[in-house]
């Protein structure tokens, strides 16, 4: 029987100590700790499979928590079914007890096993939908109030003035207004329009 640790942590700037001292405490061997550092809404993930192709039956994986296996309610249980009925190997949710396919084998056992699994799958994708409705509403109610997202626009070039009159003189075509801008020709008159209307910006 060998044993593994799983790691994910779902961005960037997220650091994943905690779960790899949990891990680590076991005294999993270094080879066998995988970690992925991407979203978990799905299980192509690099690190993910190479563990699923290293586990054999009566193997022992533990996680520190639910949501670290993954955060989609439906692929999470299809990936509990494959590693403990499929492959045979066995589960430990380190933040979770319940979720310790190694007791409880029996008829009852695996049933609550099933519920806990079922709630926590739910609830882990539940918070996920929920943050991305909360992003989404602050969003909108910073556009309502009239922040604005995205790159600030960059201000006119000095010539755009001049260039302009003899653009509109037709001293220039628009393609030369636009290289002596140093703008593609649609930018250049986008911005001429919206200078011609008063804004006097992009």
């Amino acid at each position: 029987m060998a044993i593994y640790g799983y790691v994910r942590v779902s961005a960037r700037d997220q650091k994943e100590d905690r779960q790899l001292i949990a891990i680590r405490e076991l005294s999993i061997p270094e080879q066998n700790i995988f970690i992925d550092r991407q979203s978990g809404r799905d299980f192509n993930r690099p690190q993910y499979r190479a563990l699923v192709g290293r586990l054999e039956r009566s193997d022992l994986l533990y996680i520190k928590s639910i949501d670290r296996l993954g955060r989609n309610y439906w692929e999470i249980q299809q990936q509990w079914r494959v590693l403990t009925k499929e492959i045979g190997a066995d589960i430990c949710v380190i933040d979770m007890p319940l979720l310790d396919t190694r007791s409880g084998k029996d008829l009852l056992g695996s049933f609550i096993a099933d519920l806990v699994l079922q709630i926590l799958s739910f609830v882990a994708q539940n918070e996920r939908e929920n943050i991305r409705l909360r992003q989404a509403e602050g969003i909108a109610a910073a556009k309502g109030r009239g922040v604005r997202f995205g790159r600030p626009p960059r201000p006119l070039p000095g010539n755009f003035h001049a260039v302009h009159r003899d653009w509109r003189e037709k001293k220039l075509s628009l393609r030369q207004a636009a290289q002596a801008c140093g703008m593609p020709a649609g930018t250049f008159y986008t911005k001429a329009r919206k200078y011609e209307a008063g804004h006097g910006e992009q």
